[in-house]
């Protein structure tokens, strides 16, 4: 089996990975820092925020990395019809490559110099 990416897929797969790694990193930050900023949450509202937060990551994240690949499997306007559905799925794949790089880094990081 023979698979072969574009080059502008994979530049776009890392731009997006890149999206959600900064956007990762930002949120932990956030928790890391949280009990400084904010200090103990002695009362119910902590942990509904946390769970939204929660929630609205997941859809931050699903639109960084599923939006565009969305545009390219629903276009109509593409002459071989199919092209589009396999590059939406290139796409995915190469953002999910990407990411498990990004990921690998960071557990490094957190091993080695933690």
């Amino acid at each position: 089996m023979n698979i072969k990416l574009s080059d502008s897929l994979v530049r776009l797969g890392f731009k997006q990975a890149l999206g959600v790694t900064l956007y990762c990193a930002l949120i932990g930050i956030f928790f890391w820092k949280g009990n400084e900023i904010f200090g103990k949450v002695p009362n119910y509202a902590g942990p509904v925020a946390f769970l939204l937060l929660f929630s609205l990551s997941a859809l931050i994240c699903a639109l960084i990395v599923f939006y565009q690949p969305y545009k390219l499997f629903f276009d109509g306007n593409l002459p071989a019809g199919r092209q589009g559905k396999n590059e939406a799925v290139d796409l995915v794949l190469a953002t999910t490559g990407w990411l498990f790089i990004s990921f690998l880094v960071f557990l490094s990081l957190a091993v080695f110099i933690g």
